[in-house]
């Protein structure tokens, strides 16, 4: 078949308008506004892909967003390719060029069907017991032949060329989900004036309005006025409408993500356009509307093409105009399924059989589709079906036994019943209760500020819904604020009731362990493969969903978490909330790495950080090294230098000399208010209301167990400011720290923090003639050395900008940390470096720095801790008070564990060979000739060569390390062991003289 599967005067799409499109290199002509699937069945197409599992032919089972069988490769041309696309979601348009998948070589004969025939093997489980012996084979053999055959798809291996967008935005209402709920809604809380946004995943709204041609709303059919009310919310400038974005994640705070797909339905669309852009809102009241997902029916061979949902079917019907087959029939245990039959009929399709499980069916439903000719087989099931390609056949038996009959037919729908779609209420953190007498799960506790209306809540009945509705967007739009609640009345009629609870779920022949009743289509999990993992001991039903993967697919389960649950309680022998539920996770439907990534990518992938010195040090020859995203100045070479003989000219010559540095990527934080000096004091280990305004001090921040989390100098410019350093890569964290602290633990404080590390440029400059190079430029601070010592801090001018000067040091040399507005700091620092030329001072990069504060054993957190020392095990339990009571970390740090003998201590190493450079990370044992595996007393944190030593040092974390000094030690490497003698981390100037000046 191919037109005649169209049906003249049904469906909204206009036969004028017509696109081109290939499926597997085979041409067919759609209309426009048809998804692919509906052009697939509109040309005689039901087969739309292979299993997972067992390569079973698969059809297209849904019209919406859980469909989990028809995901197809999609193209645009040779660098637009997507693949695992949804047929029922993805609009044609012309040119496009799709490919199905996992099959080989043909979607009709897949070499991979013969995994069906070896389905015994792979029972539920199966790979938990097969690939355990032996252990070695494990990576040679299982792992790269089962991620060989694990996929689906291929994803693409050319880069996009195309671009998201993103856009923030703030509302008062936010509505999740176009149907009939979703509208009144939206149409109540706007007329109120308030700011509302209304979503809906597909491209026109209307929710159950596409395929449920009865209901009528204010007189109107339901369709006719939903794109009124649509229109009506369009022409509001406080109404954002968006249709095609899909509300993909709600987190804390009524934050929720939504994905806008812009151009995937467009044939030839602009270069300015993005292809999807994903939307951050931030709502005062969020409304979920999101209706109801239809339920399959479990029996034996409910998979073959041409078998699915009775909505779906409808909506093929009444909004595409496109017949599903010529000869229909109906398994159901719920009367909408009947609707679908009786509109197929009064099409002019045939419809020999509506089988229903119940014995009583409704009552009118009954009486219409008998009317019209329909057999209907109450207290029947459908016990197995025929066909390879496409189902043929299906055999109907009397539930409780007799004898079987065979009915052709070409297409079967099924309908077991709804079930709220409560995923993104689940998502929010709301409770869900157990409706019994409807065997579904509905909204319970709120969490956050939304509300649930319609079908998501188990609001059955149409002018019961649009009533619930449009309370809900009354009194949203006064929980954000609305003064007036204008009168809105809306009348429903003629519409299904959605109620019916869930059959047993596995009916006839699905009880059998000898054949495949589908519960989970994309993951090939049958109903045998339920009970099998309760008979293997599973029975929660997170374990039994790890178990036999049900619902861990890309439709996250949307179709067969209820069914899974059922079989489970009926196997245990008990109700469904005992089993449990699962949880809905973000992202509802899957979303592409281009929406979430957006604009991070390429030289935008990771924000890059640049100093303001940044042009001025290129033009000086710098070569940069990435510090978290900072662009830091690493080396200056001269004449053909590599990088350690740059590194060994620098350091020699900050210490005969001095040196010019830019430290302005610095974490700065400026702490101020009349108890800053006491907030500092909960929040370092050391003391910090003795200290006097105009002096600094070195301070160490732990984290609650005790652990040094960051360090720095911290300068008192007065009684109640403070100018916080942090480390380059601990600047947002400490910040947020320190933020967390005084928001939950310590609100009673009146302190104000303020992040300044892009405020402040600084230029430190070190060595012996640092004095000499600044003193020009300063103006209203004496620097000398009785009126500024080391670890002073005063603010004046410099070059004639404002300053706040540090005399401090972390290369054990004379030094000051200049800090002046970032404006002025390219012009500051090319200042300073034309003096110290001239005074025979050379720039040094980071891995100078790195040295020089080595040999003087300064430590540097995150390369010389790793999360786990304490202040005493760095050796510098000096800088933790022994008088204060309290601050962060005093409790943990007097844990009986981290105060026993042994542990793990920061010394300084030196090789027996001083010309041997150790490697960081390298591992230190006792005994070189112990059997492996080895223990392991420590390893290298830092490792360097030192021009100034003429030889190597190194600082290790070593078990006991301060009772081993002068004990010899090794470092075994895999071409030979090291020896290496145990010292203190000091090993330049260890009287400290120079730092004094």
């Amino acid at each position: 078949m191919s037109a005649a599967n169209r049906i003249p005067g049904k469906g909204r799409l206009t036969p004028a308008l017509t696109a081109r499109f290939t499926i597997d290199g085979r041409t067919l002509t759609a209309y426009e506004g048809d998804t692919v699937a509906s052009a697939m069945i509109a040309n005689g197409m039901h087969l739309a892909g292979r299993s997972f599992k067992y390569h079973r032919p698969r059809g297209i089972l849904t019209a919406g967003p859980e469909e989990p069988n028809a995901l197809l490769d999609v193209a645009r041309d040779a660098a637009r390719r997507q693949p695992n696309v949804r047929a029922t979601v993805q609009e044609v348009f012309d040119g496009m060029k799709i490919e199905t998948q996992n099959r080989w070589p043909s979607l009709s004969l897949d070499i991979g069907e013969v995994n069906n025939l070896l389905s015994p093997f792979f029972a539920a489980g199966f790979y938990y017991k097969t690939f355990m012996w032996p252990k070695a084979a494990w990576h040679q053999i299982y792992e790269p032949f089962i991620r060989r055959a694990a996929g689906l798809g291929h994803a693409p291996k050319e880069a996009d060329p195309d671009h998201y967008a993103n856009r923030y935005a703030h509302c008062d209402v936010l509505v999740i989900g176009g149907g009939a709920a979703g509208l009144a809604s939206a149409l109540a809380a706007a007329q109120t004036g308030v700011r509302v946004m209304i979503v809906d995943e597909q491209p026109e709204m209307g929710g159950a309005f596409h395929f449920d041609t009865g209901a009528t709303v204010d007189g109107q059919s339901g369709w006719d006025w939903a794109q009124a009310t649509v229109a009506k919310l369009k022409a509001m400038s406080n109404v954002t409408v968006l249709s095609r974005t899909t509300a993909f994640g709600y987190h804390n705070h009524n934050y929720v993500a939504l994905v806008e797909r812009v151009t995937d339905h467009i044939a030839k669309p602009s270069k300015n356009q993005p292809r999807e852009r994903l939307w951050q809102v931030r709502a005062k009241r969020v409304i979920i509307a999101s209706g109801s997902i239809e339920r399959h029916m479990v029996f034996a061979n409910n998979d073959r093409p041409g078998i699915m949902l009775a909505s779906a079917g409808r909506t093929y019907l009444n909004h595409f105009g496109v017949a599903v087959g010529a000869k229909v029939g109906v398994y159901t245990a719920h009367d909408s399924a009947y609707e679908a039959a009786i509109d197929l009929k009064k099409a002019g399709v045939s419809v020999p059989v509506i089988v229903d499980a119940r014995e009583k069916p409704g009552e009118k439903v009954l009486a219409e589709a008998r009317a019209l000719g329909i057999e209907v087989l109450t207290g029947h099931g459908v016990v197995n079906t025929a066909g390879r390609l496409r189902v043929r056949s299906i055999t109907v038996r009397r539930n409780g036994g007799g004898s079987t009959r065979k009915i052709e037919v070409d297409a079967l729908l099924m309908c077991a019943g709804w079930t709220p779609s409560v995923h993104m209420f689940s998502q929010s953190r709301g409770k869900l209760k157990f409706d019994a007498a409807n065997q579904r799960f509905l909204p319970d506790v709120y969490a956050q500020d939304c509300i649930c209306v319609g079908g998501c809540n188990g609001t059955d009945d149409l002018q019961a819904l649009l009533d619930e509705a449009t309370a809900a967007g009354f009194s949203s739009a006064k929980a954000a604020g609305a003064t007036e609640t204008p009168a809105v009345s809306l009348s429903g009629a003629n519409a299904h009731a959605w109620t019916g609870g869930m059959i047993g779920a596995a009916e006839g022949a699905g009880r059998e362990d000898n054949v495949k009743a589908f519960v989970d289509f994309q993951h090939d999990v049958c109903a045998k493969d339920i009970r099998l993992a309760v008979r293997e001991g599973m029975h929660s039903i997170e374990h039994i969903k790890r178990f036999t993967t049900n619902g861990m697919a890309s439709d996250q389960g949307k179709l067969s978490n209820m069914h899974g649950l059922a079989i489970a309680a009926e196997v245990l022998g008990k109700e469904i909330p005992q089993v449990g539920l699962t949880t809905f996770r973000a992202p509802y439907t899957p979303v592409t790495f281009g929406t979430l990534i957006n604009h991070s990518r390429d030289a935008l992938f990771d924000p890059v950080r640049k100093t303001p010195m940044h042009a001025y040090e290129v033009s000086q020859g710098a070569v940069y090294e990435d510090v978290g995203n900072w662009k830091r100045a690493w080396y200056y070479p001269k004449g053909g230098e590599d990088m350690h003989a740059a590194v060994n000219r620098e350091c020699k010559t900050v210490r005969e000399a001095a040196g010019v540095f830019n430290a302005s990527t610095l974490g700065k934080i400026e702490v101020v208010g009349p108890d800053a000096a006491e907030f500092l004091n909960l929040m370092y280990t050391n003391a910090w209301d003795t200290l006097k305004p105009g002096k600094a001090r070195y301070g160490i921040m732990t984290r609650e167990d005790g652990f040094i989390y960051d360090d720095g100098v911290v300068g008192r410019l007065a009684e109640d400011r403070f100018h916080v350093t942090t480390t380059t890569g601990g600047a947002p964290r400490v910040m947020n720290h320190m933020e967390d602290y005084l928001q939950t633990e310590f609100p009673h404080l009146k302190v104000w923090l303020t992040s300044t590390t892009e405020q402040w440029a600084v230029i430190a400059v070190q060595g012996p003639k640092a004095r000499d190079i600044i003193a020009p430029f300063v103006e209203g601070i004496d620097i000398s050395n009785e009126a500024f010592p080391h670890m002073s801090v005063a603010e004046g001018k410099f070059c004639g900008v404002p300053t706040r000067l540090f005399r401090v040091s972390f290369t054990g040399e004379l030094g000051f940390e200049v800090n002046v507005p970032a404006d002025f700091g390219a012009d500051v620092f090319q200042k300073i470096w034309e003096r110290a030329q001239s005074l025979g001072a050379c720039l040094y990069g980071t891995e100078t720095m790195h040295v020089l504060r080595a040999e003087k054993g300064y430590i540097i957190v995150g390369q010389d801790t790793d999360g786990t020392l304490t202040a005493d095990d760095a050796g510098l339990s000096w800088a933790v008070s022994k008088k204060k009571t309290d601050f962060v970390g005093i409790r943990g740090m007097k844990r009986p564990d981290l105060v026993k003998e042994g542990r793990k201590q920061l010394v300084g190493i030196f090789t027996k060979d001083p010309n041997e450079v150790l490697e960081e990370g390298a591992q230190i044992v006792a005994n070189p000739n112990q059997p492996k595996p080895m223990t392991m007393l420590g390893h290298v944190t830092s490792s360097y060569w030192s021009e100034n030593l003429g030889r190597s040092i190194a600082i290790a974390m070593v078990a006991g390390g301060r009772a081993r000094m002068g004990e010899t030690l090794y470092v075994p490497m895999k071409d030979k062991t090291i020896a290496v003698e145990v010292t203190d981390m000091v090993f330049f100037d260890k009287e400290g003289g120079r730092i004094h000046g």
